[in-house]
């Protein structure tokens, strides 16, 4: 019996000599069986494993809201904090989520401007991600800066005190960068959900189930008209994000790039941040949906082809983060400034060489096996790469804070930095806050985009019926041996 794919192996020229790229979707899915199999678990009881990360999750974000507390109750010195190491674990902490927020918007903004297809199973989620990242990050410089209770002193508010935000300032320029990523990253998110929130209305069982999706579905009914307005305003954002995804972690770059602390005062920081949030952004989006996959099913939605497409994402912007450090040994001996060559000396041989070479080994080495096709199509293989790079790319945030500050222009004021619980404890709860946010999404809200997904299904092809029926029971349709068969399979 043939499948849609197998009709749809054939060009549709009818020619046989043409290289055709494996299906999106696989198992024969048509447009009713996306919907169930995607809607279906926003609207039954959640699998026990979400049960039990949700309980963990939720402790771990209990123990963040703890620290936050201690941390508003005693002043900033709970931290490890000390003279020379004015900026520790939070500042880290801070550069590493926004990077992991970049993966959603470059899949759905780069990705969509390129029109590849292979985006639509994971965008959702990554979207999702990214929002979530932010949320994390912003939590580090808002509670860093002290007397919290007073930080709308950082806002260009008119006051009696004549103070005014210094808008010569990179951390200034981090808020209004990440804050419009924020908003934009948000909007579009939403945008994308409105077709699929939309089926839920229609499926929902519930008064209140209905009004909620009904209120956030903005009346869409799958007009024409909604359609087409839908598809401009996707392409409108799409293309206000894109220049996003390069100035934010640009920005970031500038807290750092712009002072005249030697291994931060170079230039090639913003190129390489941008990469570096790319390349950890993926490796984020991989973890979480290996897991997601299996537990709600959707292997034939989310498929190898998919994990293997990222694995080579990671592999390029792992090679480009490995060269940027090579690159800055290279700017530091060619500048013949002597305290830039330590800065660098001291990172790969002094007290924190532990650090560098283990961020060297997970950003630069563990990557390179992908390009092994085999080790590309190991979930085993991919989930551990996965999370040892995003290991990797948080030591490289603290080798680039720490390292640079640590022994600074005065021997005398030299010192070594410890974190203290309350720093372990708060960045383990950040993950809890992430996961918490996350795992509410799973529950409530499609983890994929099924109006995207069907447009890329043979079915959605106008011409498609032609060459096998109108998809009723009984219609005929051609199959590639050239006898009739019955259309269920569409």
């Amino acid at each position: 019996m043939s499948t849609v794919h197998e009709s749809a192996s054939l060009t549709p020229h009818g020619g046989d000599g043409h290289h055709e790229d494996p299906p999106l979707v696989t198992g024969n899915l048509g447009f009713h069986e996306i919907t169930q199999l995607v809607s279906y678990h926003t609207e039954k009881r959640p699998p026990s494993t979400w049960y039990m990360a949700f309980a963990v999750s939720s402790t771990l974000l209990f123990v963040l809201l703890v620290m936050i507390a201690y941390l508003f109750w005693n002043g900033v010195g709970v931290w490890g904090n000390n003279n020379p190491v004015g900026w520790g674990w939070p500042i880290v902490n801070f550069v590493f989520w926004v990077g992991i927020g970049h993966a959603g918007t470059l899949i759905s903004a780069i990705l969509y401007l390129f029109r590849q297809k292979w985006r639509t199973a994971i965008n959702r989620s990554a979207e999702a991600m990214t929002i979530f990242a932010v949320i994390c990050a912003l939590l580090f410089p808002t509670i860093h800066v002290g007397r919290v209770w007073v930080i709308y002193w950082t806002l260009p508010i008119p006051n009696q005190m004549e103070m005014w935000p210094q808008f010569k300032s990179p951390l200034l320029w981090d808020v209004f960068a990440v804050s419009v990523y924020f908003t934009v990253s948000l909007i579009f998110w939403y945008v994308g959900l409105v077709p699929d929130l939309a089926t839920l209305r229609d499926r929902a069982r519930t008064a209140l189930r209905r009004r909620l999706t009904g209120f956030f579905a903005l009346g869409w009914t799958g007009a024409n008209r909604h359609w087409r307005n839908y598809e401009k305003a996707y392409l409108l954002l799409a293309a206000l994000a894109t220049p996003l995804v390069l100035s934010v972690h640009s920005v970031v770059s500038f807290d750092f790039a712009v002072s005249i602390v030697p291994g931060w005062h170079t230039t090639i920081f913003p190129p390489y941040f941008v990469a570096g949030a790319i390349f950890s952004g993926f490796a984020m989006v991989m973890t979480l949906l290996i897991i997601a996959r299996k537990i709600y099913g959707i292997e034939n939605i989310i498929t190898m082809d998919h994990l293997e497409k990222m694995a080579i994402i990671i592999l390029v912007t792992g090679t480009m983060v490995g060269f940027a450090y090579i690159t800055e040994f290279f700017i530091a001996w060619y500048s013949q400034v002597e305290y830039e060559q330590y800065a660098f000396l001291n990172r790969s041989t002094g007290p924190y060489a532990w650090a560098y070479w283990t961020m060297m080994s997970c950003n630069l080495l563990f990557p390179q096996f992908f390009w092994i096709k085999r080790l590309r199509r190991s979930i085993p293989f991919l989930f551990v790469t996965s999370i040892i790079v995003n290991i990797g790319m948080w030591f490289e945030r603290f080798v680039i804070t720490v390292t640079s500050l640590h022994r600074d222009f005065l021997p005398s004021s030299w010192d070594y930095f410890n974190p203290t619980l309350v720093d372990v404890l708060t960045l383990i709860g950040s993950f809890g806050l992430f996961m918490t946010l996350f795992l509410i999404f799973l529950r409530f809200l499609p983890m994929v985009a099924m109006a995207e997904i069907k447009m890329v299904l043979p079915e959605a092809d106008p011409h498609y019926y032609d060459d096998h029926g109108d998809g009723h029971a009984g219609h005929a349709a051609p199959s590639p041996t050239g006898q009739t068969e019955g259309a269920e399979g569409a």
